[in-house]
């Protein structure tokens, strides 16, 4: 936790289940401003930008999805950790919310002490995005500032487009990545790459990092994740 408080947005229309994820957040030391409705919200982040948001999915103006839609096309708040904290919880929605950026999806009932415990890692990981430029796992070195690749002290040479995806895949290490996320951290909206772009890409990623290409997981029907 830094020396300021850390804000948090909660977007939740169920006053109870809200009123007791503010008080457990403020306890913890959390700034948390509560909206029932997602166009209070829309009004209210145009004032002041929090550091994390957490979203209900059914909503009773627009759904969540359309909020987090909405945060990620803003270069302004594209930045902003998303966790959903929905009663949806078939791997279609899921993959939905992890499809459009979300950092977590809770479902509902929770722990509140799983909740709290969540939301703290999630702002440790953004926290961490912002600071490193060398990521580790296991004898994989991936350095961002020196755009240099090692496996077990042995340097690999990838293309610049495989090493983008790399270093996508391991700032969102544990949580599936889209294979649209991905062609456009990568490509942009350069219209000739295709989901069989990404898979090519991948493909000899893993070829060249040996070992440690099996840790690139494939997720059926929606793109990839590292994780061990």
């Amino acid at each position: 936790m830094e020396d300021r408080e850390m804000k948090v947005f909660l977007i939740e229309d169920d006053e109870d289940i809200a009123l007791v994820v503010q008080e457990a957040l403020k306890r913890e030391g959390f700034e948390v401003t509560h909206f029932k409705r997602a166009l209070e919200f829309f009004s209210h982040i145009e004032k002041e930008v929090p550091d994390l948001v957490v979203i209900d999915i059914m909503l009773p103006d627009f759904d969540g999805f359309r909020i987090a839609r909405f945060l990620k096309n803003r270069p302004d708040f594209a930045d902003i950790p998303v966790i959903f904290l929905t009663a949806k919880v078939s791997e279609k929605d899921k993959l939905e919310g992890f499809g459009l950026g979300a950092d977590d999806y809770i479902t509902k009932p929770f722990s509140i002490k799983e909740l709290v415990a969540r939301v703290k890692a999630v702002l440790r990981r953004a926290k961490g995005k912002k600071d490193t430029k060398v990521f580790k796992f296991g004898g994989l070195e991936v350095d961002t500032e020196r755009v240099k690749v090692t496996v077990e002290g042995k340097e690999i040479k990838l293309t610049p487009s495989e090493f983008s995806i790399l270093r996508f895949l391991l700032e969102n290490y544990g949580k599936p990545v889209s294979r649209e996320r991905i062609i456009e951290e990568v490509w942009g909206f350069d219209r000739d790459s295709t989901d069989r772009t990404v898979d090519v890409h991948i493909k000899h990623l893993r070829d060249k990092l040996g070992e440690y290409g099996r840790f690139i997981k494939t997720v059926r029907g929606f793109g990839y994740k590292i994780e061990d």
